[in-house]
């Protein structure tokens, strides 16, 4: 077994949750907060605001995906991950300076981009190699990068708006995002001593993950949620500030409970992926989203907004994390980074088109709730595909690279 000194997983830790923090709790999650000052100044449509989002990862994620994991599998995630950071980083600042929907396109790109190469995707492979038993920790420890950059954010836009104008507030977030994820990223290592090289040597080939129903199953489950949360996220803003009359601090306020409330889901589900069948966590998380989004429906009243914050907070916490950590569970961690690269490739795509059907849907009718249907639905069949998933792992032939030793992984 190979050693994996304290500090240096202390350190990887630490790495993963300030990329996190930054490419997705900060970029990701704080664009949406801008759309309805996008909305009043330009005079473009919801559809169109949440159509950059859906543009871009339609391009990035069916072209970059599946190589993005490749390149990781292969080389490793850092180097992926540092020019992930500078992306995200430079999208914000260049949005801040767009006039034209074409622009909004072009940085919406290497927003997205950003998040393919220095998100998710490589911090869960990074993480995967440097932790065993105690992966489901690490992720959620990890992941709080997400959930305390996304309640952060709301508040530091709020109050960077208000100093600076939304203008001024993006380009301070762009700047931050570099600064913070930037420095720790130079200096990682990909995996620990030795264990590169036999994880090289022994890729598994992904056909036979493609002949696997728990395949289908997972990717299936994993897109209907996605795209369920994606689109409450997307749309939460302008519900509660344009639909709803919120005022923006309390808007701000309600957005960051979301937030708060994924730190102790992903926490939570951190723990119990490592005591339980990951099957049964990834079903409770399913599940809360899926009883969440109904309560959309009663937001003029603040109490039963704020419960659906606590509620789609404690699913939305374990969202992300539970993807990985059930692929891990079914198929081992010699195709990580492709496997990923394929799930999240798909997931890219329902979150990208569920924001903008939900756009469309209230543009066309002038309340959401046929959005909102469709979003509960998704939900209803995620949950679905995660109940019929097998317990134990999937048996997937090992391909050893000619002329390796095709030594067993530590």
């Amino acid at each position: 077994m190979i050693k994996r000194p304290g500090s240096a997983q202390a350190f990887i830790a630490a790495t993963s949750f300030l990329a996190l923090f930054s490419i997705v709790g900060l970029a990701l999650y704080g664009l949406p907060l801008y759309y309805d000052f996008i909305v009043r100044d330009f005079g473009w449509s919801r559809t169109q605001v949440t159509s950059g989002n859906a543009i871009s990862k339609l391009i990035v994620g069916p072209l970059f995906g599946f190589i993005a994991g490749w390149l990781v599998d292969k080389f490793g995630p850092r180097r992926l991950m540092l020019a992930g950071v500078v992306m995200a980083g430079g999208a914000l600042i260049g949005l801040s300076t767009m006039s034209a929907l074409w622009m909004f396109y072009l940085f919406y790109l290497f927003n997205a981009l950003g998040y393919v190469c220095g998100g998710p995707l490589p911090n869960q492979v990074l993480l995967s190699r440097w932790f065993d038993k105690s992966r489901g920790k690490a992720m959620g420890v990890a992941y709080l990068g997400i959930g305390i950059g996304g309640a952060i954010v709301p508040l530091l836009s709020h109050w960077l708006t208000w100093e600076f104008g939304w203008r001024g507030a993006l380009r301070s977030v762009g700047i931050l995002v570099i600064v913070l994820a930037l420095p720790l990223t130079l200096f990682v290592k990909e995996s620990p001593e030795g264990k590169t090289k036999k994880i090289v040597e022994r890729l598994a080939p992904m056909d036979s993950v493609f002949r696997r129903k728990a395949f289908y199953l997972l990717a299936l489950g994993s897109m209907c949620s996605i795209g369920a949360v994606g689109g409450a996220n997307q749309h939460l803003k302008l519900f509660l500030s344009l639909d709803q009359n919120y005022a923006q601090v309390e808007a701000a306020k309600i957005i960051s409970l979301v937030l708060a409330f994924s730190i102790i889901g992903r926490l939570l589900m951190g723990w119990l992926a490592d005591r339980l069948a990951k099957k049964w966590v990834m079903l409770l998380i399913y599940g809360l989203i899926s009883v969440a989004i109904p309560l959309l429906f009663f937001a003029a009243q603040p109490a039963v907004t704020y419960l659906f914050a606590a509620v789609f907070g404690l699913g939305l916490g374990g969202e992300y994390l539970i993807i990985p950590l059930m692929a891990a569970e079914l198929f081992g961690v010699q195709v990580m980074g492709r496997l990923m690269g394929v799930i999240l490739t798909a997931d890219g795509v329902a979150e990208a088109l569920s924001p903008m059907l939900v756009g469309y849907l209230r543009d066309t009718n002038g309340n959401y709730h046929a959005g909102f249907i469709a979003l509960i639905c998704m939900a209803v069949i995620g949950a679905g595909a995660v109940a019929l998933l097998p317990k134990r792992k999937v048996e997937i032939g090992l391909h050893p690279f000619p002329g390796s030793q095709a030594e067993e992984l530590a």
